[in-house]
């Protein structure tokens, strides 16, 4: 295939142009903060679980003490009642003085055993309180961080689309300046090898960074102008300039 030395040096800045293309979209897809906020992801599934745990924990324990509390309110009403028995002196039978005394102090130690439990209990709920603060604070937090990444997530593909609108741009005001047979080559080349064409610069291919042997450079020399050079390693144009060395 033949074509104008300057529509040649031309693929140059097309090549440019999709180098700068192809980092843009490498970098769209490996941005650090698509990873942070996968993570924070993660993180806020993991925290809202335990919290939820936490609450759940907090609510039952707050049950099981108003459990205790009705119970020591029964205990202490059914101890008061028998002691305005006792001290009422309506009661002359020593059995039933004897039975009543009895149950004072069953309830006197009911009292001290629920009374025992509803301190632990309520020690528990406190360390669950803790607990709830700890994960409420820490899920702020996460929260915090995900926001912080997602804008400069958002910040990043803002100054990713401009670069490849305006690269987008200059690749079809460059395209169209080609002969459409030598754009058609460069794109079969770019799409199988990455790299449609390259600077053939001191002998070395500016593609795959080979250097070409004497037979392959011999050849290239004694091309005309207009004869479009390919590597014989990676398939890339090799654009001839003064920097060439033939």
């Amino acid at each position: 295939m033949n074509a104008d030395p300057a529509a040649q040096r031309r693929l140059l800045d097309l090549a440019v142009v999709d180098a700068d293309l192809t980092r843009a979209a490498h970098r769209r897809r490996s941005l650090p903060e698509l990873a942070e906020i996968e993570q924070a992801d993660k993180n806020l599934r993991a925290s809202r679980d335990s919290l939820v745990a936490a609450e759940t924990a907090a609510s039952d324990l707050d049950r099981d003490i108003r459990k205790l509390e009705a119970e020591i309110d029964q205990v202490q009403a059914r101890g008061e009642r028998d002691r305005g028995l006792l001290d009422s002196g309506s009661i002359s039978s020593g059995k039933q003085l004897e039975d009543l005394q009895h149950e004072l102090t069953t309830l006197r130690r009911r009292q001290s055993v629920l009374e025992d439990d509803l301190l632990e209990v309520m020690e528990r709920r406190e360390a669950t309180e803790t607990e709830l603060e700890r994960g409420r604070a820490g899920l702020a937090e996460i929260e915090q961080r995900r926001f912080d990444a997602v804008r400069r997530r958002d910040a990043a593909l803002a100054d990713l689309d401009a670069t490849e609108t305006t690269r987008k741009q200059q690749r079809q005001a460059i395209i169209g300046e080609l002969p459409t047979e030598l754009v058609a080559l460069y794109e079969r080349i770019r799409a199988r090898n990455g790299t449609g064409a390259a600077l053939l610069r001191e002998g070395r291919c500016g593609a795959c960074r080979l250097e070409l042997d004497r037979t392959a450079l011999g050849r290239i020399r004694e091309a005309p102008p207009d004869q479009v050079v390919r590597c014989e390693e990676c398939g890339a144009v090799l654009v001839r300039t003064a920097e060439s060395g033939l």
